[in-house]
């Protein structure tokens, strides 16, 4: 083996042993190796490639910190400046190629949702509520250009002509408004909202609407063409590439009301509680180790959602065909670029994470998170490229190049209960020493906070590290990267492993179910003579290896009992089939006792069961009341010192292996006939079924005097034709299926 790939293992199990002593379960690895384990982490000037490695991302710095909550779009001077509306001020920026920031425009509306900037530099601006559209000269006169019904105006675009198009909220009507300020009513949509438009290479107006999420095409003459009738209900980001196809942002979320602004988080699917069928056969007597119910306590499986993705991008092709290329499950497009190399870049929330999407096939990476909450709007400036973000509102410009650093924190990682964290290793490449330092924290509550411990490290070694963070149930790694003046590439982080030791917990026998004497079953999968689940323990050719099972991988679904194949009967047989569970995931093996219920002593049944089925052939046991217990122990996984055991008793049930007593009394003549009256008593059972069979004839069933067997003693009349001696055979069995015989004798007297 190679000596680098043997350093961290033997370490691993050095740390492992030594610390077996506390916590005494098998070892267990979180290894972080891929995008989507990444992705669950926060990055800063970081980024996750197609590949799943960590990376220094952009360079990114921010040219303008709004007072405001909000920056909603974005658009270019013909000069290179920057504009950026925003709310809930209604403010329009000006930041020009300096950095230098100024108000272009104050509203009296409280939001900016589009902005369109003419060859001549003139600004147009749309307000809602109350939508209006103001003109913004370049000598800072600000008059209302265009004042339609509508609440709000959610898009605005330039056609070939200098003429406005305005898209609208409440009623989704789209306007085509002249140089001269003179609107009129373009393209009903038939939706709620007109909230994206763009000209495609013929010059016709795309439309990206809300409620529903639709993209159509609409001619200069005003025929429109739907080209997706999505499942998703708001488009948004509207871009066409250099071939003409579409490209556009879809999102899930809450229909849009008035006061209410597009997009919102969708809500939740109601949760439906399933309903368990009930049998009225009684087929096994079951208990149950209840444990009080908590507080988080699982429910049942929530419905599933139609639509489960939070946003898509979609695609559509010169010939019409229209494609998801992504879908984000946790993040909520807001806005694409189409970048030069036909890359898709994707702005989104709530996290403020920015992702590149490559095709043949499509592939997402992580390029980058801007600090804000949102990513609302993407403007591309040649190599450069400016992002607006809200919560807070920014806007930020990314250049050409990389940051000289950036900070990874992982994901709380969850060990299930309180856990020493051991060997730490990772891999990088391109890493100079010090360029990849790894820090580690831990604690108790699901959220990091203040209760936690304080870093440590950085840790130097990355062939293997002890861990020095504190035993706990949460564990976090950090990871900085930073690049030398003058390096070529950056470090490169690619995966991280650290062991972790459970503390180790007790066994829980969850349920033991006594089936009704007799009834037993074959196993499964037999292999030739029908063979009897739980009548002898697995033969050791047969027994699982210890590493059969992968390190802390436990027995398979230990609490779901074993798989029982066809029912039998077998008189004199007894089984019980019991349910475990170990939180630690560790092999369970199992001893189980029996004691008579007038006694307190406990006698070995079975021990080192390794299945959750055991067959008792009772004929040889004393009549009586008897219960079972079953003892789980964790002994496979951990040392005998400090192994644990968990138990559970069944109900009581009765053995009884003796036949019933049947005492004829003297036969009574009666007329023609006779009258046999006989007792029928049963130490241990209640008497179950009695026939009698004349001359070797059919069994025919008797009652009790009584008329209810349901007692070990019961008193039977039958009435035969002619003289009963020797010709009358009786038959009784009790519960417990043991039968007895008698044959009536004697004449009888006459009465």
């Amino acid at each position: 083996m190679n000596r680098r790939l043997l350093r961290p293992l033997v370490a691993s199990l050095v740390v492992a042993a030594g610390v077996a002593g506390i916590h005494a379960s098998t070892a267990r690895f979180w290894q972080v190796s891929t995008q989507a384990d990444l992705l669950k982490g926060q990055v800063e000037r970081l980024s996750i490639d197609y590949d799943g490695r960590l990376m220094l991302g952009p360079a990114a710095r921010t040219v303008f910190d709004a007072t405001s909550p909000f920056i909603w779009c974005l658009a270019k001077g013909p000069d290179g400046s920057v504009y950026a509306g925003g709310g809930n001020d209604g403010i329009v920026w000006r930041i020009d190629r300096e950095g230098r920031n100024s108000v272009a425009f104050d509203a009296s509306e409280l939001e900016v949702h589009a902005l369109a900037v003419a060859p001549d530099g003139t600004v147009f601006v749309a307000t809602s509520p109350d939508g209006r559209v103001y003109k913004v000269d370049g000598k800072g006169a600000a008059p209302v250009f265009f004042d339609p019904e509508d609440k709000y105006i959610w898009s605005l675009a330039i056609d070939g002509q200098g003429r406005l198009y305005v898209g609208t909220g409440g009623k989704g009507v789209i306007y085509r408004v002249t140089p001269d300020g003179k609107g009129d009513v373009f393209y009903r949509t038939q939706t709620t909202h007109a909230t994206s438009m763009a000209f495609d290479r013929q010059g016709q107006l795309l439309v990206g609407t809300e409620s529903p999420g639709r993209i159509m095409r609409i001619t200069p003459a005003g025929k429109a063409f739907v080209l997706l009738d999505s499942p998703f209900r708001e488009i948004r980001g509207l871009r066409i590439d250099q071939t003409g196809a579409i490209y556009a942002a879809a999102v899930n979320g809450k229909p849009g009301t008035d006061g209410q602004a597009a997009g919102t988080a969708p809500a939740e699917a109601p949760r439906t509680v399933a309903v368990p069928s009930v049998s009225t056969e009684i087929t096994s007597i079951t208990v149950i180790d209840m444990p009080p119910a908590t507080a988080g306590s699982t429910q049942a499986p929530r419905s599933p959602a139609p639509l489960t993705a939070k946003g898509a991008v979609y695609r559509i092709d010169a010939g019409g065909g229209a494609d998801v290329i992504w879908e984000f499950r946790d993040d909520q497009p807001f806005d694409l670029s189409i970048e030069d190399d036909g890359s898709v870049l994707v702005a989104t929330g709530n996290t403020g994470k920015l992702y590149r999407l490559v095709g043949d096939p499509w592939r997402a990476m992580l390029v980058t998170r801007l600090g804000g909450q949102q990513v609302t709007s993407i403007l591309a400036t040649g190599s450069t490229r400016y992002f607006a973000t809200s919560n807070p509102a920014r806007v930020v410009r990314v250049d050409e190049g990389r940051a000289a650093d950036g900070t990874y924190v992982s994901e709380a990682k969850d060990a299930g209960t309180v856990a020493s964290w051991g060997t730490l290793t990772w891999r990088a490449i391109e890493a100079a020493p010090g360029r990849v330092q790894i820090s580690t924290r831990s604690g108790n509550t699901s959220v990091p906070d203040e209760t936690w411990s304080e870093w440590s490290g950085p840790y130097e070694h990355a062939d293997g590290e002890m861990a020095q963070s504190p035993p706990a149930r949460y564990f976090q790694w950090k990871a900085v990267l930073s690049a030398m003046v003058g390096d070529k590439t950056g470090p490169v982080l690619v995966s991280l492993s650290v062991a972790y030791l459970q503390r180790n917990l007790r066994p829980r026998v969850t349920g033991i179910t006594v089936h009704p004497p007799g009834i037993v079953f074959q196993k499964p999968y037999p292999t030739g003579e029908p063979e009897i689940a739980g009548m002898g323990d697995v033969p050791s050719e047969a027994r699982a290896p210890m590493f059969s099972f992968p390190l802390g991988a436990g027995s398979a679904a230990s609490s779901a009992g074993p798989a029982l194949g066809r029912r039998m009967y077998q008189k004199g047989l007894q089984a019980f089939v019991w349910k475990a569970e170990d939180d630690n995931d560790d092999r369970l093996q199992y001893d189980v006792f029996f004691r008579l219920t007038d006694t307190a002593e406990w006698k070995v049944l079975r021990r080192n069961a390794v299945d959750q089925i055991l067959v008792w052939d009772t004929m040889s046991a004393a009549d009586g009341t008897y219960v079972v217990k079953i003892a789980a122990s964790d002994v496979v996984n951990n040392a005998p010192g400090s192994a644990l055991v968990g138990e559970l008793e069944s109900v009581a049930f009765d053995i009884d292996n003796s036949a019933p007593t049947i005492t004829v009394l003297p036969p009574i003549r009666d007329g023609s006939g006779t009258k046999i009256v006989f007792d029928i008593r049963d130490a241990h059972s209640a008497i179950s079924t009695v026939e009698y069979s004349i001359d070797t004839g059919r069994w025919q069933p008797a009652y009790p005097v009584d008329g209810a067997a349901d007692s070990r003693s019961e008193r039977y009349e039958i009435r035969v034709e002619g003289d009963a001696a020797g010709r009358v055979v009786i038959r009784a069995a009790d519960a417990m299926n043991n039968a007895a015989t008698a044959r009536v004798e004697g004449s009888g007297k006459t009465r």
